[in-house]
């Protein structure tokens, strides 16, 4: 029996948070997932996948169908259980990385504007570019990017940070960002680096840093 959600107009994170209590609360062994944006597809499927589902989708004029199958394994289920400790992928359905194996700090970074401080704006603006570039600076107990609310304009096409910012992932750097951000700015189509992202994610990553620097 198919354990079917309807989460259509719902912000993030309900989506995910849907679906996670039907993997949870009713261990559905086949769950449907209908959304209206592909920020949601994103995330459920992202959600299911690291939860042990084999993941499709199907598309019916301005919706999606997000379809999850269970693949049992015993060792998947008694996971599910367990709560996240820093030496283990995230509920959210992050992989785990090469930070989490060594002894360096997880310093999460939050870039909430394109701006730093208050004042004159165009300073403002080069000082927040000027802080992103040298983040590199902090070697490898860099962990984690997350780009929310006006921030998410770094990680679309034209940004003038953009390289700096797909250098950092290719050494490692998990870099989220806001799917909920993206469609309201309606540039969701032009991001070109980091993963989208939902509310349950950054909290989650909250969590599992040592240190967070918000922007």
């Amino acid at each position: 029996m198919t354990h079917e959600i309807d989460a259509r107009g719902l912000d993030c994170p309900a989506p995910v948070l849907k679906t996670k209590e039907a993997v949870e609360k009713q261990a559905a062994a086949k769950i449907k997932v209908i959304v209206d944006n592909t920020a949601a597809v994103e995330n459920v499927s992202r959600f299911l996948n690291y939860q042990q589902y084999e993941v499709s989708v199907e598309t019916t004029g301005t919706f999606f169908a997000v379809t999850g199958i269970r693949k049992e394994t015993g060792a998947a289920s008694q996971s599910r259980d367990k709560k996240p400790d820093k030496s283990r992928p995230d509920p959210s359905g992050q992989k785990k990385d090469h930070k989490q194996d060594c002894d360096h700090e997880k310093i999460l970074v939050m870039i909430a504007s394109e701006y730093m401080g208050r004042g004159d704006d165009d300073l403002g603006a080069k000082l927040m570019k000027n802080f992103i570039i040298t983040l590199k600076e902090m070697g490898e107990d860099l962990w984690r990017l997350i780009f929310v609310n006006g921030g998410v304009k770094f990680t679309i096409d034209g940004s003038e940070i953009l390289p700096d910012l797909k250098e950092l992932e290719k050494q490692g750097i998990h870099i989220l960002v806001c799917g909920t951000c993206l469609n309201y700015f309606k540039i969701l189509e032009k991001k070109q680096v980091g993963e989208t992202t939902n509310m349950l994610d950054i909290v989650t990553s909250v969590q599992l840093a040592d240190k967070v620097i918000n922007l």
